[in-house]
């Protein structure tokens, strides 16, 4: 008996050994790892920068909203929408060391999880695991914009299918939802990235960014109904801690639509972040691959999102070396051979994205989300055309 436990103590250390090894070598990559992928555009306004989906210790998350507020100016944020589980009360919205916290909540209903931000009037008449209907219409009468967090995802899916026809906002992409993933593929994507995270926690944190088609399929079959807004949660409970979190990624708002800074007073400026959100003019930008300024997608109205079908939208990017940044389209609408324009063959939805080609979890390349504007709803057009 004491032979064949020596044996398994034996193969558990060599397997824990080799583990640590590649661990190592994934570490020593992460070392080359060279971020931003896209130079600055030089001269550019500068656009207003914050996260959603962000834990405090006033639910499960591991730093109080001053250590949040904290390491959001260190990754250079301007504001972050706090969206404690089940925080029906939230603290008013504040400046804290120049950083603007705003509140919202992250609802727990019998069919998962629904965010919210941007209300005027307290939420009333919910209960945690309580119905989603109830939690939709308390957020609705409380003149807020409801979002389903992490919809598509194995743990806390979206399960009530009425319920999300109604929701306008979707987290298209979510942090947690790729730690998750990246659990079901622990050699191939979860080792490298905490690998990766021992020298360079950006770049880990990047490694475990890699959608998978499901939640932008599902995307897309509610935005063809209704004008939808994408969001990009960074769910941050702080592991991996909160700068790096706000560092790969967040959610940024263009000149166009929120000039000039924020105001000084906290309740205008909550109104001004939460209003613009709700917009869906907003963009999601994995910010460690570089800043969004120089981007912009044309040809729709931009009051509706939406352009006939026949349309051609236009895109443009900033200066980059060639073959490093890649449009992609999915859904209604089909990508010309220069690269730069859609053709929106609809009625239904578009989603444009720009990909950029990021370090790899060895010493490669691999392609990874950069800007994620919401889609564009392709309506029908005039008869005859």
């Amino acid at each position: 008996m004491k032979r064949y436990v020596s044996l398994g103590a034996r193969a558990v250390s060599g397997l824990v050994l080799l583990l640590v090894g590649i661990a190592g070598f994934f570490a020593f990559a992460a070392g080359f790892a060279d971020y931003p992928v896209v130079a600055p555009v030089p001269g550019a306004k500068p656009w207003i920068r914050g996260a959603y989906h962000v834990h405090t210790t006033r639910s499960d998350g591991r730093g109080t909203p001053a250590k949040v507020a904290e390491a959001a100016k260190a990754a250079g944020l301007d504001f972050v929408v706090l969206t404690d589980h089940n925080d029906l009360k939230p603290s008013a919205a504040t400046w804290v060391d120049g950083v603007l916290l705003v509140p919202g909540v992250e609802i727990s209903t019998s069919a998962g999880h629904l965010a919210a931000f941007g209300m005027q009037r307290p939420i009333e008449g919910v209960k945690p695991w309580g119905p989603p209907e109830q939690a939709v219409a308390a957020v609705a009468a409380a003149g807020g914009t409801a979002v389903l967090a992490h919809p598509v995802q194995t743990k806390n899916p979206w399960k009530d299918e009425a319920t999300a026809h109604q929701v306008p906002g979707f987290e298209l992409y979510s942090a947690d939802t790729f730690f998750r993933q990246a659990l079901r593929s622990p050699v191939s994507r979860l080792l490298p990235a905490l690998g990766a995270s021992l020298v360079n926690p950006v770049h880990g944190v990047m490694l475990l960014a890699s959608p998978e088609p499901r939640p932008t399929e599902r995307f897309l079959e509610l935005a063809r109904e209704r004008g939808r807004i994408a969001l990009c949660g960074a769910d941050a409970h702080g592991l991996p801690e909160y700068e790096d979190i706000f560092n790969a990624l967040d959610m940024e708002l263009p000149p166009e639509v929120l000039p000039g800074p924020l105001s000084s007073d906290a309740s205008e400026a909550a109104a001004q972040v939460t209003q613009a959100l709700a917009s869906g003019r907003a963009l999601c930008v994995f910010r460690a691959l570089g800043a969004p300024e120089g981007f912009a997608l044309e040809g729709y109205d931009e009051s509706t999102r939406e352009a006939p079908v026949g349309t051609v939208l236009t895109v443009r990017l900033p200066e980059h070396a060639p073959g490093t940044l890649e449009v992609r389209v999915w859904g209604d609408g089909r990508l010309r051979p220069d690269g730069a324009h859609i053709e929106l063959t609809g009625p239904g939805a578009v989603q444009v994205e720009v990909w950029a080609l990021a370090p790899g979890r060895f010493f490669g390349h691999e392609w990874r989300p950069w800007l994620v504007p919401s889609p564009v709803r392709v309506v029908p057009g005039p008869p005859g055309i």
